[in-house]
C-alpha cells in the first residue's frame, strides 16, 4: 500500500433478485475504479432479515478495498452501484437488490449528515460483524476489535453460503 492509499471495509447485502450478481457486479465495479482496488472478500452468509422482519433473507458479505479517495468519494462509487444494480430506497431496512455500506475508513471518524464514520449501527449487527471479522478480526470499531463485536452478538440463522475467495470474480 503506498503512503496515499488507504484502507476501507464496505459491507455488502441484498434480498430480491440475484444477489450474490449484484455484489459481484458492484465489487468488479469498484475494482475497475483506478483509484481502487479490492483487497479482500469475506464469504457469503445468509442471513436473517434485521429491522424489518417481514422479508426474505438476506446474502451479506463484506470486503476490504484500497484507494487513495475520500470517503465522499467511495460513498458516491457506492450508490453508483447500488443505483447499476436497480436498487430502489422505498422502505428502511426493507427488501433491496443491493446495499452498500462503508463500515469503516482507515483514520476517518466523522459525523456528517451523509456520510457517518464508522458506520454508526455496525457493531450491533451480526450480519456485518460475522464477515467483517473474517477478514478483518484485528480492525478496531469504537474501542474494539471485529473479532470482539462479532463475539457479542447473536448469530442465531446465520449460515456461511459460498466460502470461494473467488467468487465475484
Amino acid at each position: 500500500m503506498t503512503k496515499d492509499f488507504k484502507r476501507a471495509w464496505l459491507g455488502l447485502g441484498g434480498n430480491i433478485g440475484d444477489v450474490k450478481r449484484a455484489m459481484a457486479q458492484a465489487l468488479q465495479g469498484l475494482n475497475a475504479h483506478p483509484a481502487v482496488a479490492v483487497q479482500l472478500i469475506s464469504a457469503i452468509y445468509k442471513t436473517p432479515p434485521w429491522g424489518m422482519e417481514d422479508q426474505p433473507w438476506f446474502l451479506n458479505c463484506c470486503a476490504q478495498i484500497e484507494t487513495s479517495l475520500s470517503p465522499e468519494e467511495i460513498l458516491e462509487l457506492c450508490q453508483d452501484a447500488e443505483r447499476q444494480g436497480k436498487r430502489e430506497r422505498n422502505v428502511r431496512w426493507g427488501p433491496r437488490t443491493i446495499d452498500i455500506d462503508i463500515v469503516a475508513f482507515e483514520d476517518c471518524e466523522q459525523t456528517e449528515q451523509r456520510l457517518t464514520i464508522p458506520h454508526p449501527r455496525a457493531t450491533e449487527r451480526a450480519f456485518v460483524m460475522v464477515p467483517l471479522a473474517e477478514i478483518a478480526p484485528q480492525l478496531i470499531i469504537a474501542g474494539k476489535s471485529a473479532s470482539q463485536w462479532r463475539s457479542q452478538l447473536d448469530e442465531d440463522g446465520i449460515v456461511t453460503e459460498s466460502v470461494d475467495g473467488g467468487w465475484w470474480l
